[in-house]
């Protein structure tokens, strides 16, 4: 591949990755004032992941969790935000989003390509210390967008504690502990 279509390469995908502005999620920004999108939260995920750095277990390479945070909801871009408390099929989903990613990530350098959807996948399997933390964080980060805003969506989708802790619960307490018990004391309030 030449210099220029490299570049060439390189500027159609970051063009392409500026459409996950227009994605809406179904949490709101933290005043409650509209739908978050999801360039949004992939900005504000690398900001948690950085922040609550201290509390990875160790061994987690913040830097490939920063990588994750900015590259794994790209595949909505095709395949639409699915909040984790809507009702959708999940295997259908899953096909929705592995047809984007060829798609989206396959507009790169093929090193970059390769590159950026291992990353992807890697972080879709949540079995590394790197994708278990960043999963972590990316199911909190909605749950602190609801407590700032007076409980948010969860009236909307009629999130049950039992749903807070077996769809969210889990996954944080399994790469930060710590941050779980912090943030489902801040949800008592909502659900007892």
């Amino acid at each position: 591949m030449s210099p220029a279509a490299r570049l060439e390469a390189q500027f159609a995908f970051l063009l392409e990755a500026d459409r996950l502005k227009q994605v809406l999620r179904g949490t709101t920004l933290a005043d409650g004032s509209r739908r978050e999108n999801s360039g949004e939260h992939s900005w504000h995920l690398a900001l948690y992941a950085m922040v609550l750095a201290d509390h990875a277990p160790q061994g987690v390479d913040i830097g490939r969790v920063l990588r994750m945070m900015i590259l794994h909801d790209l595949v909505e871009i095709d395949a639409g935000d699915h909040p984790i408390h809507g009702s959708h099929d999940p295997v259908a989903q899953a096909a929705a989003e592995a047809a984007a990613a060829d798609r989206i990530f396959g507009m790169l350098p093929p090193d970059l390509a390769t590159e950026f959807r291992t990353l992807w996948q890697e972080f879709e399997a949540a079995e590394t210390a790197d994708a278990v933390f960043a999963k972590a964080i990316d199911r909190v980060q909605p749950v602190m967008q609801n407590v700032a805003c007076g409980g948010g969506t969860w009236a909307e989708y009629q999130v049950t504690a039992d749903q807070l802790e077996t769809r969210v619960g889990r996954k944080v307490a399994q790469g930060a502990p710590q941050i779980w018990a912090f943030v489902r004391e801040k949800t008592r309030a909502y659900f007892g």
